[in-house]
């Protein structure tokens, strides 16, 4: 009998991409903020107790970082306690649930990439609130596997690739913190990585030798700043829309592609100047260095995560030459 799988989050940049990668691992139920607020607790527990799914994929966050640190109840009740009333009831059912954390629970100061044993220190309160849904999961006692990942973004929905794009539209130079260094990773290399996960998981659950539970970073390969990712989006959006210009087949379907129009429309920007992070002062402070390795979950899961240059080319592609 085929698995059973909930989807939170189903219309995230994440969440929305395991549709299609999951379809085949089982029966997917996908659930959008409208179908589960995952900021009321009942709600949430009634979900699985209907539902009794085998697999909960938890896309679902509170992640509007400078925001949370206003609405702190809020982002702990979504990062935190959903998740653990989730890890409750499967607990209770035997189910699995694979949750996705972030680089923003470390603080910053380590100089190499960071890995999963190494000690957390959010700076701020969305840091703080996934790290505690973390520790709730894991103190649950059901199986789980949680993806710590980095940067995300996708050409769909809010994002600093799509906020790039726009204010390159709009203006001649673009200001952007350099002094920032993380992994951008896309949305759908996340989804595919999971589904492999899942697909290795699932099948040798519960036997000896392989890990079921347990904390894995995920993240696309290699580092840049938030400067150099912007200066790499203009570039490479640049190379392939010239290449769907001379296509109008290309940029009928580009027009008309999920992504949206604004990926069949010409920039303006021509230069991104790095400014330090004291010059674009937020409520949220971020971690400087924000790089995890991904040794782990490459032993474990056979996952390779490929270089974020790369991600970033064929996602932009893909949105632009359909």
């Amino acid at each position: 009998m085929k698995p059973r799988l909930l989807i939170t989050g189903a219309n995230g940049q994440v969440g929305w991409r395991l549709q299609s990668m999951l379809v085949s691992l089982g029966d997917v139920t996908a659930l959008t903020r409208e179908h589960l607020d995952l900021g009321d607790l009942d709600a949430v527990t009634r979900t699985l107790h209907d539902l009794h799914p085998d697999v909960v994929v938890n896309a679902g966050a509170y992640t509007a970082v400078d925001k949370a640190e206003s609405e702190p109840d809020l982002a702990l009740a979504v990062n935190a306690l959903a998740p653990g009333r989730m890890a409750e009831e499967l607990a209770r059912t035997g189910g699995l649930l694979l949750h996705y954390s972030t680089d923003y629970i470390f603080d910053g100061t380590k100089l190499s990439p960071y890995v999963e044993t190494d000690s957390p220190a959010p700076l701020n309160v969305y840091g703080l609130t996934k790290l505690k849904g973390e520790r709730l999961i894991s103190a649950s006692g059901c199986d789980h596997l949680i993806l710590r990942t980095t940067w995300v973004y996708d050409t769909r929905g809010k994002n600093f690739l799509r906020t790039v794009l726009r204010l390159a539209r709009e203006k001649e130079e673009l200001r952007m913190v350099g002094d920032q260094v993380g992994a951008p990773t896309w949305a759908s290399a996340i989804a595919e990585a999971t589904a492999s996960i899942l697909v290795k998981s699932l099948s040798q659950r519960g036997t000896k030798g392989q890990p079921v539970k347990g904390v894995y970073h995920l993240t696309a390969a290699g580092q840049t700043s938030w400067a150099g990712f912007a200066k790499a989006i203009i570039d490479d959006y640049r190379t392939e829309y010239q290449a769907g210009q001379e296509d109008f087949d290309l940029v009928m379907r580009s027009i008309h592609s999920e992504a949206g129009p604004e990926f069949s429309q010409p920039l303006r920007a021509q230069l991104v100047t790095p400014i330090r992070t004291e010059e674009y002062p937020t409520p949220a402070r971020r971690p400087r260095y924000s790089v995890l390795s991904n040794a782990k979950v490459q032993t474990a899961f056979g996952v390779k995560m490929s270089d974020w240059r790369e991600q970033l080319r064929l996602a932009l592609r893909t949105a632009i030459r359909g």
